[in-house]
């Protein structure tokens, strides 16, 4: 799956550096304070905690334990649910990516991959106080239509913005045939627009629409802030065993 939306998803768009600082202030202002000031002080929680004996492991794991209590207490993350409407919702911790199926129809199994937040846009700023850019978040999803009776799958390549699905590419996939590089299609956002909305109403009727984008998005900013914690866990452990 990763190499599929990195070959239909590299060309999609190009940032200067000062784009880039915009993209990394908002995730931090939004779910990601990391190392704040509180996260240098000291807590009733952290004197009870045995310190490795090196003095620069000790500080590191003081450093890192504090910020795990400040990130709990101020952006705290909530269990990842397990249902969206009909489909359900498996989460893989520890990795970049998060699985949704469901039924539907005449024996139709439908998968959606998703991943967590790669890549972004910046878009002029709407309303009166239309000074600046607004930066927007880009999800990419694979969704598997299969009838799993031998026949070929429908899959597609899609981009979930905050408040849109856009449809990038459809194929046709045989499981016992897999091809090293498969042709995708040509690019259906170039195609005409009664071809584009049929596209739209078929994933739609099944679910796969703009509130499924509204609903990775939030998905995915939990996911952030879990796979943080559980990150800032790991290397604590770790220097506290080398320390």
């Amino acid at each position: 799956m990763a190499r599929l939306l990195r070959d239909s998803q590299n060309a999609r768009r190009i940032f200067s550096p000062s784009s880039e600082t915009q993209c990394r202030s908002f995730l931090r202002k939004s779910s990601l304070p990391f190392l704040s000031r509180k996260a240098m002080s000291t807590t009733p929680e952290a004197l009870e905690e045995t310190l490795p004996k090196s003095p620069l492991a000790a500080n590191i794991v003081r450093i890192l334990r504090n910020e795990i209590q400040h990130l709990s207490e101020y952006t705290p993350a909530h269990e990842p649910v397990t249902e969206y409407k009909s489909f359900s919702v498996q989460d893989r911790p520890g990795e970049q990516w998060m699985t949704m199926r469901r039924k539907f129809g005449n024996g139709e199994d439908i998968k959606i991959e998703a991943t967590m937040f790669d890549g972004y846009e910046l878009s002029p700023k709407l309303g009166d106080d239309n000074v600046g850019e607004d930066l927007r978040l880009h999800i990419s999803l694979l969704v598997d239509i299969s009838k799993g009776n031998g026949s070929e799958d429908l899959e597609f390549v899609c981009s979930a913005w905050p408040d849109s699905l856009e449809v990038q590419n459809v194929y046709l996939l045989r499981r016992d045939r897999m091809l090293a590089r498969p042709y995708m299609g040509p690019d259906i956002r170039k195609l005409n627009e009664d071809f584009r909305k049929a596209v739209h109403e078929f994933l739609g009727v099944r679910g796969i629409d703009d509130e499924l984008s509204v609903f990775l998005h939030d998905y995915m900013m939990n996911k952030d802030r879990i796979e943080l914690i559980q990150w800032l866990r790991n290397v604590k452990s770790y220097v506290k065993k080398i320390g």
